[in-house]
């Protein structure tokens, strides 16, 4: 089992920033992959940037060259720096992190952190 407890969501003025951070705790916290999703009022949750244990990153179109996605492993935590805001930007910001055991992967979910980005 893995916790996953999120901080740094805000309200922010468009173009500026915000550093979103996700520390993992649990009996066996080791993952294969760590990252960062977002649900807007009345739409789907989406990827916004993944990393894995190798350090791979993959970042949705919409952030790609505004967002960076970072992980501290020795933490345990992953984070993500968010520059050049803008209001469709706005939503839950939710930490994923996921393992991969005997083919099956098992995805665990933090609370959410809310991001509100001003006009």
């Amino acid at each position: 089992q893995v916790q996953l407890v999120e901080s740094g969501g805000g309200l922010v003025q468009a173009g500026g920033s915000l550093r979103l951070s996700c520390a993992a705790s649990g009996s066996d916290v080791s993952t294969n992959g760590m990252g960062w999703y977002r649900q807007a009022p009345g739409k789907q949750r989406e990827l916004v940037a993944t990393i894995t244990s190798g350090g791979r990153t993959n970042y949705a179109d919409s952030v790609k060259g505004r967002f960076t996605i970072s992980r501290d492993t020795a933490e345990n935590m992953v984070f993500l720096q968010m520059n050049s805001l803008k209001p469709e930007d706005t939503a839950a910001y939710y930490c994923n992190a996921y393992q991969i055991k005997n083919w099956v992967r098992y995805d665990y979910w933090g609370q959410g952190t809310q991001v509100t980005v001003s006009s």
